[in-house]
């Protein structure tokens, strides 16, 4: 069998190294894996060095797409794609998550009838206005195979149409089509398998310790810290949000010290979109550290010795589950509503009040229970497994 895994972002070289790790260890005879980078989010230092650290196989191809804007880059990268995909003929393209990429993926897939994994399908934040909940919905109803990390997602595609039906108990459970026909477009196959990335955080949280000395390097060694991120050009472009945000990590850092790795937009934004008094707070906070961007095994051990973790970033939220920390969230809704659902998080959106609120709710009443709502550590295997049993069948 033959796949192409499409990659764009930081977060999509991540989760696709979960697949390759377990097609390297598991199925290396029977499946050929290839990457393709659209370039949709590349440079040495936020990408290159995801490749040599995750020890994920280099990309085949780079399409080289670059920023620009959503029509532009998609088109782009649309075109590229379409073509790797007649040259390559695969059984199989593999789409992650929510970007540009996975939507050009998806349309250039679906057009010349080259069976689409959705992997993270019927994630919904049911705010359209994001450009990820189009790319999300668009990639689901062009899929073939959805595999899907939580029962949510799940309710998600039954209620959008999706031909979903319970097929025996089983902790990762399995939902199909209906009918015995193989699985099409037009007759996709649903499961549930839990996140690709708990596989990920399970395999990197030891190798983090040991290849990284972040929290030394930080001097926050046996020290209460927060965890904050903040990239969401709904907050770093507005600012209103971004002034409201910083405003309680100032009041956060009177009890707490606030480690915060900048993406580099809101490092850019900082200067254009927050008054000068408030930046000058926020620059000689002593308790505040502004760093630059982390790699994925450093923020790994930022995130498993921190108190409490701030974030917009969806995979953030995630991550601070895994490690059994609080969340707040600085989004009105998030796609992830389980962490939320079970008290391990709370939307506090960009409003000082809520997000002070939601500081002392946990700092009151940490949280000590964190069901296991993301599967075994194993979703990689059910995926590739899955996915020989249907291309056998075709």
């Amino acid at each position: 069998m033959k796949i192409v895994t499409i990659i764009g972002a930081r977060p999509q070289i991540i989760k696709a190294a979960a697949l390759s790790r377990a097609i390297h260890n598991h199925y290396a005879d029977r499946i050929q894996e290839v990457i393709v980078h659209t370039g949709q989010h590349y440079d040495d230092n936020m990408s290159q060095i995801f490749f040599d650290e995750l020890q994920i196989p280099r990309p085949d191809y780079n399409l080289h797409v670059g920023s620009a804007s959503h029509g532009v880059q998609t088109a782009r990268m649309t075109e590229g794609i379409e073509a790797l995909l007649i040259k390559e003929q695969p059984d199989f393209i593999v789409l992650y998550g929510d970007t540009n990429s996975t939507l050009a993926g998806a349309v250039a897939a679906a057009k010349i009838h080259v069976p689409i994994v959705h992997i993270e399908a019927g994630l919904r934040s049911f705010n359209k206005a994001m450009p990820e909940e189009i790319n999300r919905i668009v990639c689901d109803h062009c899929s073939t195979l959805l595999f899907s990390p939580t029962h949510a997602g799940i309710e998600n595609l039954k209620r959008e149409g999706f031909p979903v039906e319970e097929s025996g108990p089983s902790t990762l459970r399995q939902a199909q089509g209906s009918g015995t026909a193989k699985p099409t477009i037009d007759n996709p196959k649903v499961y549930h398998c839990g996140d690709i990335m708990y596989d990920n955080s399970l395999h990197f949280a030891n190798i983090a310790e040991e290849k990284t000395d972040v929290i030394q390097r930080l001097e926050l060694v046996a020290k209460p810290y927060i965890l904050a991120t903040i990239h969401r050009d709904t907050n770093t472009d507005y600012p209103e949000r971004l002034s409201a945000i910083f405003r309680s990590i100032i009041k956060l850092s009177e009890e707490c010290q606030v480690v915060l790795p900048l993406h580099p937009r809101t490092a850019k934004l900082l200067k254009t979109n927050l008054e000068e008094a408030l930046q000058k707070q926020i620059f000689s906070c002593p308790n505040i550290k502004l760093i630059p961007p982390v790699s994925f095994l450093e923020m790994i051990a930022l995130e498993r010795h921190a108190q409490l973790v701030m974030t917009d970033s969806g995979g953030v939220q995630k991550e601070a589950y895994f490690f059994k920390k609080p969340g707040i969230i600085l989004r009105p809704e998030t796609e992830w509503v389980e962490i939320v659902e079970t008290g391990n998080a709370i939307l506090a959106d960009a409003d000082e009040s809520r997000i002070m609120e939601a500081w002392q709710h946990f700092k009151d009443n940490p949280p000590t229970v964190f069901p296991e709502i993301f599967g075994d550590g194993h979703a990689a295997e059910f995926m590739l497994e899955q996915m020989l049993l249907t291309n056998a069948n075709n």
